[in-house]
């Protein structure tokens, strides 16, 4: 007899997110799934929300947070009553394993740590802000989610992060201070970044200057390439995930959890999707393998959100997102922001191919282009714009098609003034000077003859010219 699907549960949704049913629990709630849509809603609320996918770039900021306002927080933004539940509890369970503290402004203690408030919590861990009394610094301290602490993968997955960002020591990649544990749950101790995130600056302030947008993927492309240097895929590239402090002088690139060496079996494995939808690449979505590749993919989907307010790929459900980045095109970003320029849009298209083969081979690659078009907007001048993203004419970049074209213009400017001069002294050299024992000829005879060979000449020239120029102003018409 045939198992019917589950009744709708929210603590089964809970335990879903969390991998806790049997194999036959979730063939049953994948069942009842695709009956149910209220079912249905509150899962597609769970796993793309910002509860879930929660980290600590998300909330940083200066004043501590307790219980009740953490809970006001993630209310607000609209994460669903499932995920809420799994962030209260998580967060209550650390906070009781806290030690006692002499000081009443103080939550507790954690090894040597005076913890001064909550800063945020996701399905991975709690993060905490906390002051180092020995060297008086405030840092932040993320610990594995309590309901995790039993699994050796979870376990796992925490301590690659840890060695993951440790190994790349990056002005622009969060670094790790160090590695401890309390009550039997790892702890990552990293700096406290006063400033936001890029998710919470376009959340606030909507579109960002072309400038601007430049400057933060630049910095974002030169994070991610020594990332890639030491061999590691980040796989969770997007806005909450970078930190802006001092405006968009100073980018770091946040949350190493997902992060993964090129050469581990588990990114070879088929069927496992890691990240957050909205910016995975094609083969993440897909849950094929992927490598330095996908991280430009998802660069590329926040450098188009910068542009727009949103993000590239947008659906109802998880799925549907999932099912436009492997088979739709992004809206072109100059409908929604026709200021941006083509040759920037350009650039964003290209990290969006579909085909790895077929975007920019590497990050370091991606940060010198970026380097050089903020060169270019800010001395347009003297800086041209890169050939990469110049549009080509028969394999000529457009730049380059002009300057040959004004440069023979002129050319043939100045051939025409020599021959009228050459012409001029040849009619008096073709002969030897003689004795003038005659009348000279009236002066209108010698114009009119002269005026006849030159005009011809200047005829023939004057209408290579103005062919030569029409193909030159059609090139200028680029916007």
């Amino acid at each position: 007899m045939e198992a019917k699907p589950t009744a709708c549960d929210d603590t089964r949704i809970a335990r879903f997110l969390r991998r806790e049913l049997t194999d036959e629990e979730e063939r049953l709630f994948e069942l009842h799934l695709d009956t149910c849509e209220t079912c249905s809603e509150k899962l597609d609320r769970s796993t793309a929300g910002p509860a879930d996918w929660h980290e600590a770039a998300e909330l940083l900021r200066d004043e501590p947070i307790d219980l009740e306002p953490l809970s006001v927080v993630l209310s607000d933004a609209d994460s669903g009553e499932v995920a809420r539940h799994v962030v209260d509890d998580s967060v209550r369970r650390v906070l009781e394993l806290l030690h006692p503290t002499d000081d009443p402004q103080m939550l507790g203690r954690i090894a040597g740590y005076e913890v001064v408030g909550v800063i945020g919590s996701g399905g991975n861990g709690v993060v905490l802000k906390a002051h180092d009394s020995a060297l008086n610094r405030y840092v932040a301290i993320k610990m594995l989610a309590p309901h995790l602490a039993s699994s050796g993968a979870a376990r796992g997955r925490f301590a690659r992060e840890a060695v993951a960002a440790a190994a790349v020591m990056h002005e622009n990649v969060i670094a790790i201070h160090g590695v401890q544990e309390h009550g039997g749950l790892p702890f990552l101790v990293m700096p406290y970044v006063r400033g936001t995130s890029l998710q919470k600056r376009i959340d606030q302030k909507g579109t960002l200057a072309l400038l601007e947008i430049l400057r933060i993927g630049m910095q974002a492309a030169a994070g991610l390439a020594a990332a890639h240097a030491q061999g590691l895929v980040h796989r969770d590239i997007k806005p909450a995930n970078i930190l802006l402090a001092g405006g968009v002088e100073r980018v770091t690139i946040t949350d190493f959890g997902l992060a993964r060496a090129v050469d581990d079996a588990s990114m070879t494995r088929s069927g496992i999707i890691a990240g957050t939808p909205q910016f995975m690449s094609p083969e993440q979505a897909r849950g094929e393998a992927v490598d330095h590749r996908s991280d430009l993919f998802s660069l590329g989907s926040v450098l188009y959100a910068m542009c727009t307010g949103h993000p590239p790929f947008r659906a109802d459900s998880s799925y549907g997102v999932l099912q436009r980045i492997c088979q739709s095109t992004p809206r072109p970003i100059r409908q929604s922001n026709p200021d941006l320029p083509t040759w920037f849009c350009r650039l964003v298209d290209r990290l969006h191919q579909k085909d790895p083969q077929k975007r920019f081979q590497s990050a370091a690659e991606v940060a010198d282009l970026l380097a050089r078009c903020v060169a270019h907007v800010q001395q347009p001048l003297a800086q041209p714009l890169p050939n990469e993203l110049c549009e080509k004419h028969g394999g000529v970049p457009v730049p380059h098609r002009r300057a040959w074209a004004v440069a023979l213009v002129g050319g043939l400017a100045v051939a025409a003034t020599s021959a009228v001069l050459w012409l001029g002294q040849g009619s008096q050299s073709d002969q030897s000077p003689r004795p003038d024992t005659s009348t000279p000829p009236a002066a209108a005879n010698d114009d009119v003859r002269w005026n006849d060979d030159v005009d011809r000449l200047l005829r023939e020239l004057n209408e290579s010219v103005e062919e030569l120029d029409k193909d030159t102003q059609q090139l200028f018409e680029e916007p």
